[in-house]
This record gives C-alpha cells, sequence and structure tokens, in this order.
C-alpha cells in the first residue's frame, strides 16, 4: 500500500513543480473539444474542374450551406442552398445532412433525417431541389419509409434509390415511381444494396450503379436464406428489443450472390454470369467506359484468387446466352489478395490501371483488356497506397505512396515517361483530392505532432493558396504540457527492425525509472506508427505522460507498408508473431534504465484489444496490466470474410483459432486485467466478450469487466467517452 500511495502521488507532486503549463484532462479531450482541430472537408469538384462546392457550417446562422467555391483562388462564389432557407413545407426549415448534384448541376438530391443503420450506412428521407426554380419535391412518399442510397441517373432526369431491399426508379420528368425489384425481404433477399459484413470487409456500401449513358442499372442480389441469424439485444425499454440479422462466422454458410442488369426503358433484367460456383465474393462491379460492357470481380472464398470479367449488354430485345463471361484478367496469391478502389478504365476503351503487389510490394500497373498484357508502371521497395486518377489528356498519374518510409506518405505523379514526381513537400502524412481534369488538387499535410494543414495547388504542385493552417489550434497546444512523439526502431522477436514510437513525460530524467503503457492494433496491413496527426487519442497519451508515464506503440510483424512478406507473415495464425514481438519489444524497452520493467501495461481495441488479452495472458510475466476494448476472443465468433482471408476456415485451420485465442490462455493469467465491451456491438460482438468472462470465471482468475449497454463497436455518444477513459485512466493510476 504504500508503494501504491507513492506511485499515484509522485506524477502529481512533480508536476506542479516541473510546469507551469495547462495540464490535460479527460474532460478537456472527450467532452470539451477544446483540441479538435479545423479541416476542410466534403469538398466535390464541379464539372469544369475550376469551381467546387463544400457543405459549411455558418456560425452567425447556425446553418449549413452548400457553397460554391473557385479553385483559382479559394474565393467564395455564392450560396447555392442553406438549410435555413430549405422549407419543404413552405414553412419551417429543416437541416440536410448530404447533397449531390444532378450532372447538369441544375438539381440537387438532399438527404434528412438521416438514420444510421451499421457503421457506414444509413437511410433518410429525400427531396430533390431545383436550383433555379427552387421547387422542393419528396423524392418518395416517405409514409412507405426511408429510402438508401439515392442517386441521379447520369443524364439527371432520374433518381434510384432502395428502400426495404428492394430498387425503385423515380422518373422526374413523368412524376412517376418506377419498381424495379419485388422480391426483397428483410433476411432473406438484399437488392441493390450490401449485408453488413459486406460493408464492413470490403469497404464499400452501395449495391447498383447507373452505366454512364443512364440507359441500365446493375445491381447486387443476395439471398441470405440459407445465413444463420445473430441477435442482440437493446435496453432501456421494460421488455428489451432484439435485433436479428443474418452473420455468416467463420466455416459458416453465406449468402448466394447474383449480379443483374435492368434495363431502364425496356423494363427487363438480364442476369450477369458469373459462373456456376455460388461459394464466392463479389467484391466490386464496375461500368467500364463503354456503357454496354459491366466489368465484375469475382473472388473465391479463401480470397486468394481474383478475376476480372466483363459481359455486353446492349440490346434489351435479343436473349441473352448464359455463357461465361469473358475473363479479362486474372491474378492468384499464395496466401490473399488485397481489394482496392483503384482501378480505372482509361477512355481508349482497351486499358485500365490496376494494382497489385504481386512483385512483393504495392505498385500501379497497365492491362490491356483484350490481350491480358500487363506494363508494370511503378516499381521498388516502397508502396503505393492509393491512385488519384489519370489524367488523359498529359498522361500522367497521380497518386499516394509509402515510398519515403512505411511512417510517411506522399503525393505524387507519374509522367507519361515513367518519371515519378514528387508534390508534398512537407514531411509526414500527405493527402490530396484532385478537381475534374486534374487541373487543380486540395492537399492535406499532418504530421505526429502536427494538425492539418492544408492548402490548393496546382496540378504540377504550385501552391496556391492556405486554406487552413490551424494557427489557433497550435496556439492553443502552447499552452498546454505537451511532450513531442519521438520515432524509433526496437527489436522483435526474430530480430525485425520494428518500427515504434514514444511519448516521455515533459518532466523526464533519465535517472528515474517510469511505468510504460504500450499501445497496441496489430491486425494485418494496419499500422498505429504514423507520422500524422492522431487526434484525441494524442492527447489522452499526453494526460498520460503528464502524470508520469512513458507511452509507445510498435508495429509488429503482419502491420503495412514494408512489403507483402511483412505483411502476410501472420497467414494462418492471427496473433501468433504478432504477440511474440509485442512481448519481445517490451522486455526490450524494459531494460532500458529509465522503464520499470515491472509496471508494464498494454491497451488495445478491437483487434488491439484482442492482442492486449494474448499479452497479458502468453506474456504474463512482462505485462502487469491490460486494457481489453471490444476484443475479439476467438476468431470463430468473427465475421468469415475477414477471418478467412487470413486464417482460413476453422474446418481447415482450426487448431490456430484455438491456439491463438485469449481463451485457450486464460489460466497464465497474473496481471490485472480491464474487459469493455458495448452490448450492442455489432462488428466485435459482446458474445466475445461473454466468452472471455466465462473463461477467465472458470479457472477463478479476477478481472475488471465493463460493458456499456446499447453502444456499437465506437463506444460513443454523451459523456460516454469520457467515462470510457476516466475507467481506463483509473485503472492505468490504480494498477501501474
Amino acid at each position: 500500500m504504500k508503494y501504491l500511495l507513492i506511485t499515484l502521488i509522485t506524477p502529481l507532486f512533480f508536476n506542479s513543480f516541473i510546469s507551469q503549463k495547462t495540464q490535460i484532462d479527460n474532460n478537456t479531450i472527450w467532452y470539451n473539444g477544446v483540441f479538435y482541430p479545423e479541416n476542410i472537408s466534403g469538398v466535390n469538384s464541379m464539372n469544369d474542374g475550376e469551381y467546387f462546392t463544400s457543405l459549411d457550417y455558418n456560425q452567425e446562422t447556425e446553418a449549413l450551406e452548400i457553397n460554391k467555391y473557385s479553385y483559382a483562388n479559394y474565393e467564395k462564389v455564392e450560396t447555392i442552398l442553406s438549410s435555413a432557407d430549405f422549407k419543404p413545407d413552405g414553412k419551417k426549415a429543416i437541416p440536410f445532412d448530404d447533397y449531390q448534384f444532378s450532372s447538369d448541376e441544375t438539381k440537387l438530391l438532399l438527404a434528412t433525417e438521416q438514420e444510421a443503420i451499421y457503421r457506414h450506412s444509413s437511410k433518410s428521407n429525400y427531396y430533390i431541389y431545383d436550383i433555379t426554380s427552387k421547387k422542393i419535391s419528396a423524392l418518395s412518399d416517405f409514409s412507405k419509409g426511408k429510402q438508401r442510397l439515392a442517386e441521379f441517373s447520369p443524364n439527371g432526369n432520374k433518381v434510384a434509390f432502395v428502400r426495404e431491399n428492394n430498387i425503385f426508379i423515380n422518373d422526374l420528368s413523368a412524376n412517376k415511381e418506377v419498381t424495379v425489384t419485388t422480391d426483397g425481404k428483410m433476411n432473406e433477399i438484399i437488392n441493390g444494396e450490401l449485408t453488413g459484413f459486406y460493408e464492413e470487409e470490403f469497404a464499400f456500401h452501395k449495391g447498383f450503379y447507373w452505366a454512364p449513358d443512364g440507359s441500365k442499372i446493375a445491381y447486387y442480389r443476395f439471398d441470405e436464406s440459407k445465413v444463420k441469424e445473430f441477435q442482440m439485444e437493446t435496453y432501456g425499454t421494460l421488455y428489451p428489443d432484439r435485433f436479428v440479422f443474418k452473420y455468416p462466422k467463420a466455416g459458416e454458410d453465406n449468402s448466394v450472390i447474383n449480379i443483374k442488369v435492368y434495363y431502364v426503358n425496356a423494363g427487363k433484367t438480364f442476369p450477369f454470369n458469373i459462373g456456376t460456383e455460388t461459394d464466392i465474393y463479389i467484391p466490386r462491379i464496375q461500368w467500364t467506359n463503354n456503357p454496354n460492357v459491366l466489368c465484375v470481380q469475382r473472388m473465391n472464398r479463401l480470397q486468394n484468387k481474383i478475376e476480372l470479367l466483363t459481359t455486353e449488354f446492349s440490346n434489351p430485345n435479343a436473349k441473352l446466352s448464359l455463357a461465361p463471361a469473358k475473363v479479362i484478367y486474372t491474378e492468384t496469391a499464395k496466401t490473399y489478395i488485397d481489394i482496392h478502389d483503384n482501378t480505372t478504365f482509361l477512355k481508349d476503351g482497351e486499358n485500365f490501371l490496376w494494382t497489385s503487389e504481386k512483385d512483393g510490394f504495392n505498385h500501379i500497373y497497365k492491362i490491356n483488356m483484350s490481350t491480358g498484357n500487363e506494363t508494370q508502371l511503378t516499381s521498388g521497395n516502397w508502396e503505393v497506397t492509393s491512385v488519384y486518377g489519370m489524367n488523359e489528356k498529359s498522361k500522367s498519374i497521380y497518386f499516394q505512396a509509402a515510398k519515403d518510409h512505411p511512417t510517411k506518405r506522399e503525393v505524387y505523379y507519374l509522367s507519361k515517361k515513367g518519371a515519378v514526381n514528387k508534390l508534398s513537400i512537407k514531411s509526414g502524412n500527405n493527402r490530396a483530392e484532385f478537381s475534374k481534369g486534374f487541373k487543380y488538387y486540395l492537399h492535406w499535410n499532418t504530421d505526429a505532432n502536427t494538425p492539418a494543414h492544408v492548402t490548393l495547388n496546382s496540378a504540377k504542385g504550385k501552391e496556391i493558396k492556405v486554406l487552413e493552417d490551424n494557427k489557433t489550434l497550435i496556439d492553443t497546444l502552447k499552452t498546454f504540457d505537451i511532450s513531442p512523439k519521438e520515432f524509433f526502431t526496437v527489436k522483435g522477436e526474430n530480430g525485425d527492425d520494428l518500427n515504434a514510437w514514444m511519448i516521455k513525460p515533459s518532466s523526464f530524467d533519465e535517472s528515474k525509472k517510469y511505468p510504460m503503457l504500450m499501445f497496441v492494433y496489430g491486425g494485418p496491413g494496419i499500422n498505429t506508427v504514423n507520422d500524422s496527426w492522431e487526434y484525441n487519442n494524442y492527447f489522452w497519451w499526453q494526460s498520460l505522460a503528464q502524470q508520469g508515464y512513458v507511452v509507445v506503440s510498435v508495429d509488429a510483424r503482419g502491420t503495412g507498408y514494408r512489403g507483402r512478406d511483412f505483411k502476410h507473415s501472420t497467414y494462418l495464425q492471427l496473433g501468433k508473431y504478432e504477440t511474440e514481438d509485442q512481448i519481445a519489444a517490451a522486455k526490450v524497452l524494459g531494460k532500458r534504465p529509465y522503464i520499470d520493467s515491472e509496471r508494464i501495461g498494454i491497451f488495445g481495441w478491437s483487434y488491439g484489444g484482442y492482442m492486449s488479452s494474448l499479452c497479458i495472458t502468453k506474456g504474463a510475466d512482462v505485462f502487469k496490466a491490460a486494457i481489453a476494448v471490444a476484443p475479439v476472443s476467438n476468431w470463430r465468433f468473427y465475421d468469415n470474410i475477414y477471418t478467412e482471408r487470413f486464417m482460413r476456415t476453422p474446418q481447415e485451420n482450426g487448431e490456430n483459432y484455438d491456439i491463438n485465442s485469449p481463451i485457450d490462455h486464460v489460466d497464465k493469467l497474473k496481471g490485472n486485467y480491464l474487459l469493455i465491451h458495448g452490448t450492442a456491438d455489432d462488428n466485435v460482438h459482446f458474445q466475445n466478450a461473454v466468452e472471455m468472462v466465462d473463461a477467465l470465471q472458470k479457472v477463478d482468475k479476477q478481472f475488471d469487466f465493463m460493458a456499456y449497454p446499447n453502444k456499437n463497436h465506437g463506444i460513443y455518444g454523451g459523456k460516454t467517452r469520457l467515462n470510457l477513459y476516466n475507467k481506463m485512466t483509473k485503472f492505468l493510476l490504480y494498477n501501474l
């Protein structure tokens, strides 16, 4: 008890003398919004590439505005619409949440009363606003339910949307609603949208696509009838509500998927022949520049083979053959293939751009659709991270890459002659958004200790204007006790130099001993050691440093931007090598004279919670405390797309599912363990926490547990985050 009191009091004692700067507390971080940076967001280029629009908040009128700006000088040209003037009933103004222009930019599609479904999708009541006449009309009869994914046709005279698992089209010129599908049914048939786990793991949520000329709609159809159901209860009423949804876990039955094409004028639907194998994934569909040719990406269940298929849909009166579609590209891997949005069909009608890590690092390729011949356009021991597109006139390809270092990002363009030219100047994390035609771009730069600096630039990199420098926040930070995030490397279990960062107390004295908290995520391809702004967590690390902690994060094997082999090294054994590296790093750091090796803790969320749970059990002699928020406790409980990509099925690889499950190691627990989970987590289900609790209790291990009723994977809303971080802070103060 004497040692505990010294541990709690000493950091506060030293801080009161060493710094006169303002100390950071959780209320400041998680509730008052003091550290929230300014940013430029929601930028949409207009057709001419000379102007763009953004959704801005006007503090004077307390209204949202769709404003038009000039790329040439960032001067505001006009306010196209203010929510203060948006009065569908002619009397009461209502706010809108999002907007979309028609192709001729004469109309707006406005989403109101937005309601979240899964983490990335929502449904709304949509209105159509005529910019010239200022006429407002409802997209559909709201009494039939809210609409999803509403989108103008390319010619702007129609809007397609999804409601209750079916697709509809509002013909604006005829003022008529057309039903495209009728068989949609909750937990059975889905048309035009995606299942929740498709949305989560393939990173998109739209399930229909207009042909470039508006003549057709290609759409997904999922048959979920054989997929097993999962249920969650939500509390707050006398009898809790039960939400039941289809969720295929690792090794379980998948939805049967079909791709169909609807001819708008003829009212006919034809299938895209994806083959006879039904246990597959279709991670992307995309119209080529030919409005009659649809490209479908077909991937096997093991996700180590992907094929690009094309079929021509030109005549709705012809009886289409069910002969196999044409395979224009095939890629295979010994492990798995990542899905991306870097596929660009070029205007020559012959080639498309593609990214692949087939040579060991992720690079850009140009592939001929007819011959399959490919040309590798970028190469080297570095990775392309995003392709912004190609200026067809100059033949320049714009992209983002981790070329200088895995912790950094730069913006480049590849010239017609093949030269790689850097556009970004500052070190750290750089990204860009280009105007249509690639004449201008907005450029964002941050680093580990600096919030966003946003500029307007010409296509060749010349800065036109600073749009946001966050000077107010930077000046505010100078009044607080802030310690810089320092980057270094530390040896992993097999001798790898692992990238890491460290934050020390501002009162740091190398002759003293400090407790250390390690922050971990560790999932395949995901890094926590980035030279970029980390928002609120950065300030939690600072608050802990002020209270006498050294905070560290290490990117172990399996993390990204160091080549395919480093990332894929954890294949079939998730958790094994990542945990070994975290334990090894903790041991190495624990030998430093200023780290108290008897007081090392670890914290992680989601995959990081899985990792911290493994570290406190497998590394019981190294870690004194661990916090696991929303952790996976066995990969058998998680969805099949993510899990089987890295582990294959339990039927094939069940032993590694279990030997790398924290549940299998609870008997080793010695230190202090805090388990936290939201009861309405539709991503990592609350079941994971329940099973972990059950396993701990069976071997009579004491631990701390906090459940957040009705909270999803993010655990937020109201004062929830404040409560969560207060809980974790007190746990660390008491146990480290």
